[in-house]
Formats: C-alpha cells, structure tokens, sequence
C-alpha cells in the first residue's frame, strides 16, 4: 500500500528527505516586526535570526489551518496517511490536522489516516517521522504502523540545550521563573518534554559545554537508548550539534547520530546555538 508522511514545519526533516518523496510538510507561519515568514521552503535562517537581534518582542507563531492540511491530504494520491505534528499541548498544529482527518474522511472515508501527536518538537518530530518511514516502508499494514509508532513516541525521549529560555517564557511555554533563573544566575539549564509533551527542567550546570556533557552522561545512563538512532537539531550551530556527536561516540550505544538544522519554529524556540536532541 502507498502512503505519505504528512509532519508540520517543526519537524526539522532536511531538503533531501523531503526529495525523497515520502514527506510533505504542512508550514507554520511566523511574525516577526510586521513580517510574516512562512516556514516553507523559502525560509531564511540567517534574515529570521537578525530579526529576532533586531526586535525586543519575540517571535509568535501560527498552526497550519485545517485547510493546510487538507490540501495536503489532497495531495497523498489515496495511500495511507500519517501526521506528525507539534506537541499538542504546545502548538494548536495537532488540532488542525484532527479537524481536517475528520472533514476528508466525510468526503473519503476509505481513506486511512492517523494523527500522531509527537509530544515533543524538532528533532522528537524527526525520530517520530523517521519511524514511520522505516515501518510503512517495511511493508507494514496500517494498523501494525500505528501500534508501533503510538508505542515508539512513548518510550521517545527529548532533551534540550539553549543559550536563553526567553523566547519560550515570552510565548508561554515556560515558567517564568525558569527564565529569571538563568538570567540571575548566569546558569544553563537541562530541558526535556515530559510523556505528555510538556517541557521540564532536567537540570542545569554553569556553561552550555557542561549542560550538554550532563545530557549525553543521562543517555548513557538509559539502557533504552541501545541500538537506536539519536535525532539533533542544532540552530545554526553544527559545530555544537558535532560536540555532542563526538561525546555520544564515546561514552553511548547509539545505532547512529543523524543532524540537522533548524527550520523556522525550531529557530524561534532554540534561538541562535540551541540544540535539540531526540532517541
């Protein structure tokens, strides 16, 4: 059976993944100093981070409407059909994509289509999406895909590291608190989702360097991490995103280390060097 893997624009998958023909992304849209940026593929890294230098207001953003997704799910030539979206206690994304299921199965009810809410971002979506095209490319039949991908994102874990949390407290997906934390402290903080996709604090150390070897000394500690793929996202930062690669080599099981750069709503979450790791 055919099928496509329909993900929102924080899923940070690369150009040549999407090349390949499984994907099709569904973008959010970001508003910066009276600019709208769409997070397709004319999205510019590099002019969004001058605007976020430029503006003391953040960035926001805006889901995909349920007429985005439709219009993809025009586009899946009738094969199976699986989401991926943004956390769903992060982003309105995941109710968009549930309202637009409902709306074409009334116009096409044979059609198979799941909603998989990541509960998490970035690089989570990239492992969430990458499991689907290992299973529904295996040959699996849709209801197995769905069993074993519902079962992958809850036992997934997500960690993060930021230069600031300022963006995320000034969009509401922080504490507050945490935010004024840093910035008294001069401290970084450990990040990662909860099962339910919302953000935690895992811990915190005096530099960025330190709060990611911290990171990579949980995986190794986390039996669950053997023999699987660890997805980051790095904003604008390879060199970062490599640093923790080489610890990873050293002292985890990973199957492998697979990096990417940040699209758009990742860039505004993550900031310039943020890193976002995902297995």
């Amino acid at each position: 059976m055919s099928f496509k893997i329909v993900v929102d624009s924080c899923c940070d998958l690369t150009s040549a993944q999407f090349r390949q023909g499984s994907f099709l992304r569904v973008p959010l849209t970001l508003t910066l100093g009276g600019e709208d940026i769409v997070d397709d593929d004319t999205f510019d890294q590099t002019h969004l981070l001058w605007l976020m230098r430029e503006n003391k207001e953040p960035p926001k953003t805006a889901c995909p409407s349920p007429a985005q997704y439709l219009d993809a799910f025009d586009q899946c030539e009738g094969g199976d059909i699986y989401v991926v979206t943004l956390s769903a206690l992060l982003s309105g994304s995941h109710n968009s994509a549930a309202q637009a299921r409902a709306l074409y199965l009334e116009e096409h009810p044979e059609t198979h289509i799941h909603i998989f809410n990541s509960c998490s971002a970035a690089s989570g979506e990239v492992a969430v999406a990458m499991k689907l095209l290992e299973l529904a490319g295996g040959g699996l039949d849709f209801a197995t895909v769905v069993d074993q991908t519902t079962r992958f994102i809850a036992s997934m874990t997500t960690y993060f590291v930021l230069e600031d949390l300022d963006h995320l407290r000034k969009n509401g997906r922080l504490a507050g608190l945490l935010s004024l934390v840093t910035e008294t402290l001069r401290i970084k903080l450990l990040m990662g989702a909860t099962h339910e996709g919302e953000i935690k604090k895992v811990g915190q150390a005096l530099s960025v360097k330190q709060a990611l070897s911290k990171m990579v000394s949980l995986m190794a500690a986390d039996p669950g991490h053997v023999g699987r793929t660890l997805y980051l996202v790095h904003c604008n930062n390879p060199e970062r995103a490599f640093y923790v690669r080489e610890l990873v080599m050293k002292s985890c099981r990973f199957r492998d280390v697979l990096i990417t750069d940040a699209r758009g709503v990742t860039t505004v979450y993550a900031n310039d060097g943020g890193v976002v790791a995902a297995f």
